[in-house]
């Protein structure tokens, strides 16, 4: 994984360190390198396995067939979640699929695609284009594009997972969830517990608690926070965006952590909500941002409170009422609205069978007439 992903931009930074340092110019003709799809991915559940059957928490796989099928696992296996071998071990020889797991994977995986089709795609469209003017928009336009990011890569990302999720208990796998509606997180060390849930718990059991964990005083818990999350932006991408994206979410867990955690838990629980949504948004934008120059600027644009010409449709003039109808729906979604009605309102189950056919049947139709959108993290 090193070699195909992180080469070019090691050996770019050396060539920058060493013409600045010493005016050497020197080229190391680093080649381009195609990125295997999901390489991020399958190489931390192969390192799941190795590291448990070292560790003797499951016995090595003596059938190569099992094995390859836990590593190839097509539901998960370019984008995620990252399912451990401890986890699905028993599975891979003696699975069972009922009718009821085929119907809830199914409906899953019906929710998932219309997720992406509707909601991912209509927030990423606005987010390219504000993304695209390049810091010339001023402060609402940037906070439209910020907040569009935010539900893009929610959706994009959560709607895989809820396909992969599906898909796995067709076939008899039951996977972890990965996804908790992070956005109704209170504060950053709870957004974490509800985001990419198995990326986060692989690095606290891979790497934070065989560092030290939080038993080694609090200096030594604030570094092995750091390096968490120094090692979660160097996984999602090799530029200096994504890194310091990482370092950006360790800060606040540092500062909440040194006791600002405490504060947010006296105070009325929507101003733990703004507070950490706030963050987050301003954080994706390091992560959509070409390069950290464009994320500064982004972000400077974002903070200068400049409200003047501000005419939302004259971004993205063919989205229209569609986005606007979109956005609506998408929030109330990232903030778990319509499962909370649910809750309180029972369908009639011929009445759901239908709803979900219907929603299946017009995400194939509406999804025939868009252009090219892989998911985001296909990259990764």
């Amino acid at each position: 994984m090193v070699f195909f992903k992180y080469s070019g931009f090691i050996g770019s930074n050396i060539e920058t360190l060493l013409k600045r340092a010493g005016n050497v110019d020197v080229s190391f003709g680093m080649p381009t390198i195609a990125l295997p799809i999901g390489i991020s991915f399958f190489t931390f559940q192969i390192m799941s396995y190795v590291i448990d059957v070292y560790w003797g928490k499951v016995p090595a796989q003596k059938n190569i067939f099992r094995l390859t099928l836990y590593i190839m696992m097509f539901p998960q296996l370019i984008a995620g979640p990252i399912v451990r071998y401890i986890d699905v071990n028993e599975a891979l020889s003696a699975r069972k699929t009922t009718c009821a797991m085929a119907e809830q994977g199914v409906k899953r995986f019906i929710i998932g695609f219309a997720k992406k089709v509707f909601l991912a795609n209509a927030m990423g469209s606005m987010a390219d284009a504000v993304f695209a003017l390049s810091g010339s928009f001023n402060t609402a336009y940037a906070w439209l594009g910020a907040i569009s990011y935010t539900l893009q890569i929610y959706f994009d990302f959560s709607a895989y997972s809820d396909m992969a999720i599906g898909l796995g208990l067709i076939f008899g796998f039951i996977f972890n969830e990965n996804f908790v509606y992070p956005y109704t997180a209170g504060s950053i060390q709870e957004f974490w517990r509800r985001w990419h849930i198995s990326l986060s718990t692989w690095f606290r059991d891979y790497v934070y608690i065989p560092l030290g964990g939080n038993r080694k005083g609090k200096i030594r818990t604030y570094i092995n926070l750091w390096v968490v999350f120094l090692l979660t932006g160097i996984w999602h991408g090799a530029a200096w965006q994504f890194i310091v994206w990482g370092l950006y979410h360790g800060l606040f867990m540092f500062i909440e952590r040194l006791g600002f955690g405490n504060v947010l838990k006296k105070l009325p629980a929507f101003l733990g909500h703004i507070y950490s949504c706030i963050v987050v948004i301003v954080g994706w934008v390091f992560f959509r941002a070409d390069n950290l120059t464009v994320a500064l600027n982004y972000i400077r644009n974002m903070f200068s409170f400049d409200f003047s010409n501000f005419k939302v449709f004259s971004v993205l003039p063919g989205l229209d009422s569609m986005y606007v109808f979109m956005l609506v729906v998408g929030i109330l979604a990232a903030l778990r609205v319509p499962v909370a009605l649910k809750e309180k309102v029972k369908v009639p189950s011929p009445l759901m069978y239908a709803g979900y056919l219907i929603l299946f049947g017009v995400s194939i139709i509406y999804l025939a007439g868009l252009s090219y959108n892989p998911f985001i993290y296909y990259k990764f």
